[in-house]
């Protein structure tokens, strides 16, 4: 089913698709005719975090995720960036390297777009400047919403929500009826969720005896979002 009316899934989710989708054709043309497409299987780097910034990249298929890792190298997954979004744009407007690092959760196919590039695109493209002033702000946004979330909700209320946002991500070809598989693993969706694998696991197992969810393998079935939306008590 649709969320739409029942969560307000704009709080919560990094959007970037809306940068380059219906820019007029010339900017569009002039961000992209030099990139160069490349292939990613699932668990290769685009780029690691405090590497040097040599451009930014667009998602022409599959999902990338974007992580910080500790001192005790474990993940904290920022999100997850889907087909049609940029990513790696931060460092280049800050003039210096990637704050985080980015990995393929399935095979990709991504463009890179050359930092001189990017920079001539934004010197010629009054549109472009707007867009990214304008996903910048909402990314703001949302980063308070999550500091919130994880200073003021449960792991249980936590993981509710993330696979509220996280189903969308998910959906492809959808129709009103469809069931979402969430295909990711209990370590990345723990690293999202800002807890153990354990507790995951075991909450997860809950949703399950509850009829929340369904679980196929590493896939999971979301099969009552309104009772997601319900725990997730996200007001």
């Amino acid at each position: 089913m649709s969320i739409h009316g029942l969560f307000p899934i704009d709080k919560w989710d990094f959007k970037t698709e809306s940068i380059v989708s219906t820019l007029p054709e010339q900017d569009y043309k002039l961000l992209m005719s030099n990139q160069q497409e490349h292939n990613y299987k699932k668990g290769d780097m685009l780029f690691r975090e405090g590497s040097y910034a040599g451009g930014i990249f667009y998602i022409q298929k599959g999902r990338i995720k974007k992580f910080k890792t500790d001192e005790e190298k474990r993940e904290h997954i920022i999100y997850v960036a889907n087909k049609g979004e940029l990513i790696g744009y931060h460092a280049i407007l800050a003039d210096g390297r990637y704050s985080d690092s980015a990995s393929a959760l399935e095979d990709s196919v991504v463009s890179l777009i050359s930092k001189d590039d990017f920079l001539l695109a934004l010197q010629q493209s009054s549109v472009l400047i707007q867009r990214l002033l304008k996903t910048l702000a909402h990314e703001f946004s949302v980063l308070t919403n999550n500091l919130s979330l994880f200073s003021q909700k449960t792991a249980r209320e936590r993981l509710a929500l993330h696979l509220v946002v996280i189903r969308e991500k998910y959906k492809e070809n959808f129709k009103p009826g469809m069931l979402v598989e969430i295909d990711l693993s209990r370590d990345d969706l723990a690293h999202i969720v800002g807890t153990a694998r354990e507790n995951v696991v075991r909450i997860l197992s809950d949703f399950k005896q509850e009829g929340i969810v369904e679980t196929r393998g590493r896939k999971i079935i979301v099969l009552d979002v309104n009772k997601l939306i319900s725990i997730a008590n996200y007001k």
